[in-house]
């Protein structure tokens, strides 16, 4: 929902943490890319704090400024903490104050939750491990995975050479193969960065982070399948090469 002047200001993040089901080891990386996406204000991690398991997540609760939201196993064996952080999501959304949502978890049953926020016109931004469903990570706008993010870190410690010597995905080369496809070209077969970029996201919950690159325009250089070039107006322009 809108509350019609947020152009103004940097957007509001709401993060909501199934501390039952995402490890606290990566919450550097993941405050460091939803952050480049708006300002965090809202930071909440969910579970039972009775548990042992969750000691990690409450030593850094007064670090980051987190709210440690208590759910109470109801029945035992099985987490009711995915209910409290939909419900709390839900009525974040109501109130019209956030912009956008950041959900960490690997747990699909946050699938219709990111489909109704979604719905609303506000974006969601899903952190998650290589295990998570890919109903989930399709249904976020773009979906991180955490241990590509942490692998990133590294990657900006290696020379030029080292990066580009990395292997084409062809899952990735498909679905910039399809996005390029439907971009409009010019004469020569080029195409805005931008553009293609956007048709990339809207099939797929597309993030260059997750291949290890802040920028898409890195990626497209480290890829042979593609040729980037500034055009005349300074926009960066890409083509397929094969």
């Amino acid at each position: 929902m809108s509350n019609g002047n947020k152009g103004a200001r940097d957007p509001n993040v709401a993060l909501l943490i199934d501390a039952d089901n995402a490890s606290p080891e990566h919450l550097d990386e993941v405050l460091l890319v939803l952050g480049e996406l708006g300002t965090i204000n809202i930071r909440r991690a969910y579970g039972n704090w009775a548990k042992a398991s969750l000691k990690g997540w409450g030593d850094l609760s007064g670090l980051h400024s987190i709210v440690p939201m208590q759910q109470f196993d109801v029945v035992k064996g099985k987490s009711a903490t995915d209910m409290r952080m939909t419900i709390d999501a839900m009525d974040l959304l109501y109130r019209g104050n956030v912009d956008g949502f950041g959900i960490m978890s690997s747990d699909s049953d946050f699938l219709p939750l990111a489909q109704r926020i979604r719905e609303d016109g506000l974006p969601v931004y899903g952190f998650g491990t290589a295990k998570t469903p890919l109903s989930f990570r399709q249904a976020c706008t773009r979906f991180f995975d955490i241990a590509a993010l942490v692998a990133d870190q590294h990657v900006e410690g290696q020379t030029e050479k080292q990066v580009e010597e990395r292997p084409v995905d062809e899952a990735l080369l498909e679905l910039l193969g399809h996005a390029y496809k439907a971009s409009e070209r010019d004469e020569d077969g080029y195409t805005t960065l931008s553009e293609l970029g956007q048709r990339a996201k809207a099939v797929s919950s597309f993030a260059t982070r997750n291949y290890g690159y802040t920028r898409l325009s890195d990626l497209l250089r480290a890829m042979p399948n593609f040729d980037v070039k500034t055009g005349p107006d300074d926009r960066l322009l890409v083509k397929r090469l094969r």
